[in-house]
């Protein structure tokens, strides 16, 4: 059973780069037919998809955060990470990893980190 976890820093300045890893165990990032996202969920608001990567390396982002967004994953870690630069408050939310079978089927999720940005 493939479990992701993932961690980093609870509180950010405005204007600083977030910095998320999302660890993955009972499975390989590696996986044929998979790709990995990130989702976030503002408070008291839904689920926004930010971005992901395919095994390939290529990298997909919301065009909404595209220019802000950096996705990338280390296989020998067996981990993702996300990079958020020049933040605001208005990016605190619960930010989750999470695994796709392709196309489009959620099939694995971390358990969400709360970032704040706040000065």
């Amino acid at each position: 059973q493939v479990q992701l976890q993932e961690s980093g820093p609870g509180l950010v300045k405005p204007s600083q780069t977030l910095s998320l890893t999302c660890t993955v165990s009972g499975g390989s990032i590696t996986t044929k037919n998979y790709y990995w996202s990130w989702i976030r969920q503002p408070p008291g608001k839904g689920l926004e998809w930010m971005g992901a990567i395919a095994l390939s390396g290529s990298t997909y982002y919301s065009p909404s955060l595209k220019s802000r967004t950096s996705i990338s994953s280390d296989t020998s870690k067996n981990h993702i990470t996300l990079q958020l630069s020049s933040v605001t408050p208005e990016d605190t939310a619960v930010y989750y990893c999470a695994r796709t079978l392709e196309p489009n089927a959620l099939d694995a999720w971390g358990q969400g980190t709360l970032v704040t940005v706040s000065s």
